[in-house]
């Protein structure tokens, strides 16, 4: 099939190590609500297998609950990745993927429910590490192909790395680099767990859901010293949440967060923020409702593509919505893309 010059670059193979994706379009992970009890049934399975039916390069889970009693306190619909009923389920979910060609990773996730990361003892941290040790070897266990750390948006691992949320005076706060050693162990915990080989991806962000102003840090410089801890704990790809991928990161200069950190680590990185969209944004959608269609012009998002700014793009809405959206992409069907409504976050499309 010829592909439109326009969108090549969206459509090349990507490979890191024993991963190989067929193109750079991720699905982003987006919480849905519908895994009663914590466990994933057949429509949480068909509707992940119909992204990849539909050319879905990679999918990333919503977020999954490790087994922690802080993890959260009120959502019982949101899926674990601990329990034999939950791992069954989710083998459902990896089975169906990779028979209809697809790749799929766990997005593993603790809410932070207590809200203060200063009252944790020491035990506590260790307990809180091997619960996500745990989950990481349940996800490789069940035949995810890699996984995603969630330490973005305001949630427990970003709560130890804001230095409004942490500041404790010991070897797990005081300082920036200092804030990074939960991530650190999480991560170096994890890849014990999982070896080698198995990817892990970790989600970053530098604003909160209650803070859209918020910064981790304020310069490269900054950047390069909170990145460097990770890098070295065992991070494969990062993953950087902005609520627009156009907007740059730091004065001087259009690279968009994931584009520096690719230049300032080497690793390749995952955008996202309104990818496919025109209208309203994520904050604004929530405030007003208003759709956000899926014909926006790409244009920019694959010049920077194909300019090697970031490797993958994570699209959220647009393929909520859409489970071929990114056929419709490849094959120049724009007229055809379904909007993204608020009905959308109640129903598996």
């Amino acid at each position: 099939m010829n592909i439109p010059q326009s969108v090549e670059a969206l459509f090349k193979p990507f490979e890191m190590g024993n991963l190989k994706l067929s193109n750079r379009i991720m699905m982003a992970p987006m919480t849905r609500n519908f895994s009663p009890n914590g466990v994933p049934g057949e429509d949480v399975a068909a509707y992940y297998r119909r992204r990849a039916e539909n050319g879905v390069g990679l999918i990333v889970t919503e977020g999954t609950f490790i087994n922690h009693r802080d993890v959260v306190s009120d959502q019982e619909n949101v899926p674990h990745i601990y329990g034999e009923d939950a791992l069954n389920g989710w083998s459902r979910v990896v089975d169906g993927v990779h028979e209809a060609g697809g790749k799929i990773f766990s997005q593993i996730w603790h809410m932070g429910a207590r809200g203060n990361v200063n009252d944790y003892s020491k035990q506590e941290i260790t307990e809180l590490i091997e619960a996500f040790e745990q989950a990481a070897a349940n996800a490789k266990k069940v035949g995810f192909d890699g996984i995603e750390l969630m330490a973005a948006h305001g949630f427990l691992i970003d709560q130890f790395f804001w230095e409004k949320t942490n500041t404790r005076t010991d070897e797990y706060g005081d300082d920036l680099v200092a804030r990074t050693r939960f991530a650190s162990e999480v991560i170096a915990a994890c890849r014990r767990a999982v070896g080698p080989e198995f990817p892990i991806v970790l989600r970053i962000s530098q604003w909160k859901y209650d803070a859209y102003t918020a910064k981790l840090v304020e310069t490269p410089e900054q950047l390069k010293r909170f990145l460097t801890p990770l890098v070295d704990a065992g991070v494969d790809i990062f993953h950087a949440s902005i609520r627009r991928f156009w907007e740059p990161a730091f004065a001087g200069s259009e690279l968009n967060l994931s584009g520096w950190i690719k230049k300032l680590t080497g690793k390749p990185t995952i955008t996202v923020g309104s990818v496919g969209l025109e209208g309203a944004d994520f904050v604004d959608f929530f405030a007003t409702g208003e759709e956000a269609n899926g014909k926006a012009n790409m244009g920019d998002l694959i010049e920077r593509l194909d300019h090697e700014e970031f490797d993958l793009i994570a699209v959220g809405r647009a393929l909520l919505a859409d489970p071929d959206w990114v056929n419709k992409i490849r094959d120049g069907r724009t007229e055809d893309l379904l909007p993204f409504t608020r009905e959308a976050l109640s129903i598996l499309y």
